[in-house]
C-alpha cells in the first residue's frame, strides 16, 4: 500500500543511518495503518470504530446471522450490496481519520474537516444500505438525489484513495472517469459515443458494476477476515515464533542469518498481506544479524526485500489479489492455491540458494550452533517419524470426521469443537515445560542461536488454526470467507485464553494473564481493521477503473492497440503487460494493481495465444499479472519495500532496491514460463507427474539462480553462464527443442480435413488455421483447437463435434458451428474460411531433451571443480 509521504519517510535512512524502533513504526504506520495518532477522545473513536469494522466483518461471515433469522424471525442477514456498503463506508470514516491530507497536516490531533469528510464520506458510502429498497424499485433511473450523493461520494473517495494510497491511483481513476464523459471528443481511435451523468451514477455508484463491483466485494467477503486472522496470529506471538524457529534451524549454515529471514518471511507471510509491514516486522531482527555476518547492508536489505515481497505469493494465505481470481477466474479457491504452489515454493527455494552462493562468494561463516548437532541419521528418523505420525493422525481424523458425520449430522461442529479444544489444551500443556520465547536483541555484540528441539516445542499451538485454515479450505472445499471465520473464531479463542492456560500449567499468577489476553485480542482487531483500509479503499476505486472499462468499451480498443503495437507476437504481448504491470505498480498497491491489467489484458493475451495456437489458461495470465504486480514492491524508483528495509538496514535505498530487483529476477521468469509450459502450474497434471514437475522446475530455477548470480561452485566464465542459461531453459521447456527436431504436426491442405479427422480418433484436438473476421468486422486469422466428438469416420466426428463443411474445390468453408458446441467453442462461425489443416505427428518424447542438458551441465561441474581445487593450491603458492 502507498502513500505519497513513504519515499520521504523511507528517504530519511538514504545517509546511512538507521531509523529508531519508533520511526520504523512510524513508518509502517504511514504506509499501511495511517500516519495519525491522536490522543484523548478521538483516539478512541479511531480504535473502538475499528474494533467495530472487524466485529461487523466477523458476524456477517459467520452463520449466526441465518441462525438469528430462523430462531426469531428478524431479518439479521444482509444481501453482499449492504455488506460493501457497510464495508466501503468504515474504510473510508477511518481513511479521514488515520491518514492526513499533507505531508505538513497534524498529525496528534484531526482537524474539524477531516470530521465533516470522514463523516459525509461514511454516509455516501453506505447510501445503498440506507436507501437500497427505494434504489432497486427504480433500477437504472437515479433520482436528483442519487446524483448528489453519487458525485460528492465519488469526490471524497478519490481523496481518500489520495490519502490512503498516494496520489497515482487517484489520478488513473480520474482520468478514465474523464474519458468515460468526453468520450466523443477523443482521437478517433479510442472516442466513443459518451455517458449522460445520470448513466455514470448508476452504472458507477448504485448497481455492482463500479465502485460496489468486484473487487469490493471480495474485499469484503474474503480480504478481510484473512487480514484479520494474521493480524490475531501475529498479536498471540506466531510472528516471533517463526522468526525464532527458523533461526534455530538455519543460523548455523553459511549466511544462515539470511536464510533464516527467507524462511522467516515465508512463513510471516500467513500473517502479513503487507511487504512493508512484513520487511519491518523480520528485518528489525533479520537485517543486523546478516550484517553482522558479512552482507553489506544493501545486501541484507535486499534479501529481507526479496523474501518478504514473496510472501504475497506463497499459499494458503496469498494476497488480495488470489482471491480476486477466485472470481475473475472462476474457479474455487482450492484451485488458485494448487496452481500457483509449485511457482511460489520454487521461488523461495531459489532465494535461500542465491543467499548461499553469496554466502559462498564472500566465504561467509554462520553462527555458533547452541548445542552439538545430531547425527544426521537420528534427524531424519525424527523427521520421518514425524511426518508419519501427522499423516497418520490426519487420515484418522479424515476418516473418522466421514464415518461420524452421517451419525451425528448438525451436532458433529460441536464434536470436532471439543476435540479441538482438546488438542489445543493439551499441545500448551506440552509447550508449557519450555521457556516463553523472547526476541534477543539485535544490536548486542554476541549473538546465540537459540536451541532447536526447545525453539520448535514451544509454540507448536499456533500452527493449530493455520490447520484449520487449511482443512476448511483444502479438505472441506469450503469457501474462501467460511473457512477464515472458523479459523479467525478459533484464533480469538487462542488469544484469549492461551496465556491463562500457559500461567496454569506453569503454575504462575493466573489473574493479570486474563487482561493480558483480552488486550492482546482488543489491538488485533484494531490492527486487522486498520491494516484494510488501505486495501478497501483500493479496490473500490479500482471498481471505478473496472466500470469505464465495461461501460465504454475502451477494453477493446486498447486491445487493438497493443495488438497492433506487438505485430500479434505472444511474446511481445506479455513484455508490455509485464511493463504495465511495473510502471502501475510504482503508484498502486498490488491489490489494485493486479484489478487494472488483469481487466485489460488479460482476455488479449488469451486470444492472441489463441491465434498463434497456444492454449494459455486464464489463470496463467492472471498469475502473470499478480507476479509482476508484486514485483513492482520492489522494483526502483518507487520499490517501496526496498525504502523501508533501506530504513532498517541503514543502507542506500535505491541501491538496496536494484540489488533486491536482481535477487527477484527468478520471480520475473517464473510468470513467463508458466505461460508456455502450464505443467509448473499442475494444470493437467497428476500427483506423480507433479511431483516430477516440482524436482525438474526446482534445479532448472537453481541453474537460473547460478546464471544470474555469476556464481556456481565457483566464480562463472561468460560461457558458463550463458550455458547455465541454456540447460536451465531447456528443463524449464524441453518442448521447445524438440518441436525443432520432431515436429508435432505438419500442415496439410484444407480438402484433406476429413481424412485427417479419420486417422485420429474421439477428443483428440484437431488444430486448423482460420481466415474470418473478428466482432467488429476487422480481418482475423487465429488456430482453433477443436476437440473431434465420437464417431467411426472422420465426417461423422466432426460433425458430432458441431462442425458442418462447405466444400468448393480446394476452398473449404464454414457452413455451421452448432449453438453450444465444441466447434463453437473453439470459436469457429459461419463463412469464415479453413486455411490449413494441422495433422497431428508421432513425437519424441520431450523428457529426452533432459539427456544433453544434462551431460552440458555435467561438463560444467566437472571444470569448476577442477578450478576450485586448484584455487587453494594457487593461493599457497
Amino acid at each position: 500500500m502507498a502513500d505519497d509521504s513513504k519515499p520521504g519517510a523511507a528517504g530519511q535512512a538514504g545517509g546511512g543511518r538507521p531509523l529508531s524502533d519508533e520511526e520504523l513504526q512510524d513508518l509502517v504506520a504511514s504506509t499501511d495503518t495511517g500516519g495519525r495518532s491522536p490522543t484523548g477522545i478521538p483516539l478512541h473513536i479511531i480504535l473502538w470504530v475499528a474494533v467495530a469494522w472487524s466485529l461487523f466483518q466477523i458476524w456477517i461471515a459467520s452463520p449466526l446471522p441465518y441462525v438469528l433469522s430462523a430462531l426469531t424471525g428478524w431479518q439479521a442477514v444482509l444481501n453482499s450490496t449492504e455488506s460493501r456498503a457497510i464495508h466501503l463506508a468504515f474504510a473510508i470514516f477511518l481513511a479521514f481519520l488515520a491518514y492526513p491530507a499533507l505531508k505538513r497536516s497534524p498529525r496528534h490531533y484531526i482537524p474539524i474537516q477531516d470530521w465533516v469528510l470522514a463523516l459525509v464520506g461514511a454516509f455516501c458510502a453506505s447510501y445503498l444500505f440506507w436507501f437500497y429498497d427505494s434504489i432497486a424499485q427504480r433500477p437504472g433511473i437515479p433520482n436528483t438525489q442519487d446524483i448528489v450523493v453519487a458525485c460528492i461520494g465519488m469526490v471524497i473517495l478519490l481523496e481518500a484513495t489520495r490519502r490512503a494510497l498516494g496520489p497515482p491511483l487517484t489520478i488513473i481513476a480520474s482520468i478514465f472517469l474523464i474519458y468515460t464523459f468526453f468520450g466523443p471528443y477523443m482521437p478517433a481511435l479510442i472516442s466513443h459515443q459518451g455517458v449522460s451523468l445520470s448513466g455514470v451514477v448508476y452504472h458507477q455508484w448504485t448497481s455492482t458494476s463500479g465502485v460496489y463491483g468486484t473487487a469490493l466485494e471480495v474485499s469484503t467477503s474474503f480480504v478481510f477476515l484473512f487480514v484479520l486472522f494474521g493480524s490475531l496470529l501475529d498479536k498471540a506471538g506466531a510472528g516471533n515464533y517463526f522468526i525464532k524457529v527458523a533461526f534455530s534451524l538455519l543460523g548455523h549454515y553459511r549466511g544462515g542469518p539470511a536464510k533464516a529471514a527467507v524462511v522467516a518471511s515465508a512463513m510471516t507471510g500467513l500473517i502479513s498481506g503487507s511487504s512493508i509491514a512484513n520487511v519491518v516486522t523480520t528485518g528489525t531482527f533479520t537485517i543486523p544479524m546478516m550484517k553482522r555476518t558479512g552482507f553489506s547492508s544493501e545486501k541484507a536489505g535486499a534479501v529481507e526485500v526479496a523474501s518478504s515481497v514473496n510472501g504475497q505469493i506463497m499459499p494458503p494465505v496469498m494476497g488480495a489479489a488470489a482471491f480476486l481470481m477466485v472470481e475473475y477466474v472462476g474457479i474455487s479457491y482450492f484451485e488458485v492455491v494448487k496452481h500457483a504452489f509449485i511457482p511460489a515454493l520454487i521461488s523461495y527455494i531459489a532465494l535461500v540458494y542465491i543467499v548461499h552462493l553469496e554466502a559462498m562468494k564472500a566465504d561467509m561463516q554462520g553462527l555458533p550452533r547452541a548445542e552439538a548437532p545430531k547425527p544426521l541419521v537420528r534427524v531424519a528418523i525424527g523427521v520421518l517419524l514425524g511426518f508419519l505420525i501427522t499423516a497418520a493422525l490426519s487420515m484418522a481424523f479424515y476418516y473418522g470426521l466421514g464415518w461420524v458425520k452421517p451419525l451425528l449430522g448438525d451436532a458433529t461442529p460441536w464434536l470436532v469443537a471439543v476435540l479441538l479444544t482438546a488438542v489445543y489444551v493439551g499441545l500448551i500443556r506440552f509447550c508449557a515445560r519450555y521457556p516463553e520465547l523472547e526476541l534477543d536483541d539485535p544490536s548486542s555484540p554476541v549473538v546465540s542461536l537459540p536451541k532447536v528441539g526447545p525453539t520448535v516445542k514451544s509454540g507448536l499451538h499456533f500452527l493449530l488454526p493455520v490447520v484449520v485454515l487449511i482443512w476448511c479450505l483444502m479438505v472441506e472445499r469450503m469457501s474462501p470467507g467460511l473457512s477464515a471465520f472458523w479459523a479467525t473464531a478459533f484464533m480469538v479463542f487462542i488469544v484469549v485464553t492461551q496465556r491463562p492456560i500457559f500461567a496454569f500449567f506453569r503454575g504462575t499468577e493466573l489473574t493479570a494473564t486474563f487482561g493480558r489476553g483480552f488486550s492482546e485480542l482488543f489491538d488485533g482487531l484494531v490492527t486487522g481493521a486498520r491494516n484494510m483500509i488501505g486495501i478497501g479503499i483500493a479496490t473500490a476505486t479500482a471498481g471505478i477503473i473496472v466500470g469505464s472499462v465495461s461501460q465504454t468499451g475502451i477494453g477493446l480498443v486498447l486491445a487493438d492497440l497493443v495488438e497492433i503495437l506487438s505485430l500479434g507476437n505472444i511474446m511481445l504481448v506479455l513484455l508490455w503487460t509485464a511493463v504495465l504491470s511495473l510502471i502501475l505498480g510504482m503508484g498502486l498497491p498490488t491489490t489494485a494493481n493486479y484489478i487494472v491489467v488483469s481487466a485489460l489484458m488479460a482476455p488479449v493475451i488469451v486470444q492472441l495465444g489463441q491465434d498463434a495456437g497456444l492454449i494459455v489458461p486464464l489463470i496463467a495470465v492472471h498469475l502473470f499479472v499478480f507476479y509482476f504486480g508484486i514485483m513492482a514492491d520492489v522494483t526502483p524508483p518507487v520499490g517501496l519495500a526496498s525504502f523501508a528495509a533501506a530504513a532498517v538496514s541503514g543502507g542506500d535505498p535505491l541501491k538496496t532496491g536494484f540489488i533486491a530487483f536482481f535477487y527477484s529476477l527468478r520471480t520475473a521468469a517464473l510468470p513467463f514460463l508458466f505461460i508456455f509450459n502450464t505443467d509448473l502450474l499442475l494444470i493437467d497434471v497428476g500427483w506423480l507427474g507433479g511431483i516430477g514437475v516440482f524436482i525438474v522446475a526446482t534445479v532448472a530455477m537453481l541453474l537460473f539462480a547460478a546464471a544470474s548470480q555469476g556464481y556456481f561452485l565457483t566464480r562463472n566464465r561468460i560461457y558458463e553462464t550463458v550455458l547455465l542459461l541454456l540447460i536451465a531453459f531447456t528443463l524449464f521447456r524441453p518442448g521447445f527443442w524438440m518441436d525443432m527436431i520432431s515436429p508435432p504436426n505438419r500442415d496439410v491442405a484444407p480438402s484433406n480435413i476429413i481424412a485427417v479427422a479419420d486417422r485420429m480418433t474421439a477428443g483428440e484436438i484437431l488444430r486448423l488455421r482460420v481466415d474470418g473476421v473478428d466482432s467488429i468486422g476487422n480481418p482475423r486469422s487465429f488456430v482453433a483447437l477443436l476437440p473431434l466428438g465420437e464417431g467411426e469416420t472422420g465426417e461423422e466426428r466432426l460433425s458430432s463435434a458441431g462442425l458442418e463443411l462447405y466444400m468448393d474445390g480446394d476452398k473449404v468453408l464454414i457452413d455451421n458451428a452448432a449453438f453450444d458446441s465444441p466447434a463453437q467453442a473453439a470459436g469457429l462461425e459461419f463463412d469464415q474460411e479453413i486455411v490449413t489443416v494441422k495433422e497431428p505427428l508421432d513425437q519424441l518424447p520431450k523428457e529426452l531433451m533432459y539427456i544433453p542438458a544434462l551431460l552440458v551441465l555435467g561438463l560444467i561441474v566437472f571444470m569448476q571443480r577442477g578450478r576450485r581445487e586448484r584455487r587453494p593450491a594457487a593461493a599457497t603458492a
